[in-house]
């Protein structure tokens, strides 16, 4: 499956139907957190079927609380890149996007700035990076 560079977010959720109706996908909290998405914007959202067997109520409970499921972060501490700064954070961080549209935050940037970081912390859907060099 060939997955699109403007990705935003990735992640497993149920299809559920209303009283009304209607279906719904509940988007994570952290997805809104980290600026990748915004209350009240039209996004595209594309489905793929889950691969395997059924899961269990057990196995859906512990998804819900683990932090490991899905893709791993394509990045890792200490890693060095180069990324341009697309968008900026609600606390006014900059914001690049790598493969499959994962996120790293890296403070003291501008829009269109293109910077070699330092990769500091990474989290499942996110990541922070620090400064190394001005790409230009």
């Amino acid at each position: 499956m060939e997955i699109s560079e403007k990705l935003l977010c990735l992640f497993s959720a149920e299809v559920r139907e209303t009283d009304d109706g209607e279906y719904v996908v509940d988007v994570p909290n952290r997805e809104v957190d980290t600026g990748s998405l915004e209350p009240g914007e039209t996004y595209r959202v594309a489905l793929v079927a889950h691969d395997g067997d059924a899961a269990s109520a057990d196995d859906a409970d512990a998804s819900s609380t683990r932090s490991d499921d899905g893709p791993q972060p394509p990045v890792e501490p200490g890693e060095m890149r180069y990324v341009e700064i697309e968008d900026l954070g609600k606390q006014g961080d900059g914001i690049a996007r790598v493969e499959r549209g994962y996120v790293i935050i890296v403070p003291d940037t501008e829009v269109g700035e293109r910077v070699k970081i330092e990769v500091t912390e990474v989290k499942s859907n996110f990541a922070v990076g620090e400064v190394v060099e001005e790409a230009g």
